[in-house]
């Protein structure tokens, strides 16, 4: 769908617009919502038109860290969450702590649906520079404020003989950049860009550790459960993730790596070095039959078999 408007408030309201009467005159039988910003024109619809509606939701979409700022623009997606969540039937979200809090806050029926990838097996590419015997430290995902990038970025004025691998593009990208260039640690730290998942599907298992530090930016972040974090996992990576809940629990229940315990540069290259020196293989064999699609995709399916 290409817009007239690409940012904004402009932006938001040319595409709900558009998408209420492209799904309008779409022939459907069910309706399906992907997060906040697309659920106006969604549910008119499903009223309009008596239509079955699900909803997807991939975050507590008025927390995200764009919005800790605007909240006047958080106050109207605040309104209208509250009035139609309490009106759906159908809805699920990615971990147990959203969950919990829309069916507190909402009285609603939320489900858990896992975003796990499906089971995959091992195998290797390469990297477009030289890690002979270096340990490559790995971020794969957005590239965005509260990733604590920079935190990694500064660790590793303290680690020697590794690399630290960064996948991805985002609004922070040139700003990471030029932190890097800043801090004379070119030969140390890359930065890839976006790369087809078939082809970074060969990188992850490269890597001796996978990171996730994202940072405690108001409830969206508190809850997040990163997709990377079971990317690693199937590539058996170990990881090291924030003191945040839904991370946390998959590092220690599965025993396959460990949680951050001090956001201290120094601090923290000394907690890599040690951890990148641990044997997580048999515990990340494991998790990885566990933690995959094929044993989420069942619930998912019994949700739209159950539409009302």
């Amino acid at each position: 769908m290409r817009l007239l408007c690409n940012k904004g408030f402009l932006f938001y309201a040319e595409y709900n617009f558009r998408l209420f009467f492209m799904l309008l005159f779409s022939k459907k039988e069910v309706l399906l919502s992907n997060d906040l910003d697309t659920l106006l024109p969604n549910f008119l619809v499903s009223v309009l038109q008596r239509k079955k509606l699900v909803y997807d939701s991939h975050e507590l979409f008025p927390e995200i860290p764009e919005l800790v700022h605007k909240p006047l623009v958080k106050k109207c997606w605040s309104l209208l969450e509250a009035w139609i969540l309490p009106k759906l039937k159908q809805t699920y979200t990615v971990c147990r702590s959203i969950t919990e809090f829309y069916n507190e806050k909402y009285n609603a029926n939320f489900k858990t649906i896992l975003n796990l990838p499906t089971k995959k097996e091992i195998e290797l590419g390469c990297f477009p520079f030289d890690s002979k015997g270096k340990k490559i430290i790995l971020y794969q995902g957005a590239i965005n404020i509260g990733r604590g990038l920079e935190l990694m970025i500064d660790t590793m004025e303290f680690l020697d003989d590794a690399i630290f691998v960064i996948v991805g593009y985002g609004d922070i990208f040139d700003n990471l950049i030029g932190r890097v260039k800043n801090k004379k640690l070119d030969n140390k730290i890359y930065f890839l860009g976006k790369i087809a998942p078939e082809k970074l599907h060969k990188l992850t298992p490269l890597a001796n550790l996978g990171v996730s530090f994202e940072e405690d930016l108001g409830l969206n972040y508190r809850f997040a459960l990163p997709n990377k974090i079971f990317d690693y996992i199937q590539a058996e990576v170990p990881i090291l993730v924030s003191n945040l809940p839904e991370m946390k629990q998959i590092a220690l229940e599965h025993h396959v790596g460990e949680v951050l315990k001090n956001r201290n540069p120094a601090f923290l290259a000394k907690q890599i070095e040690a951890l990148m020196e641990k044997d997580f293989s048999n515990e990340l064999k494991k998790a990885k039959q566990e933690l995959i699609w094929e044993n989420q995709e069942e619930k998912l399916l019994n949700i739209f078999r159950n539409c009302e």
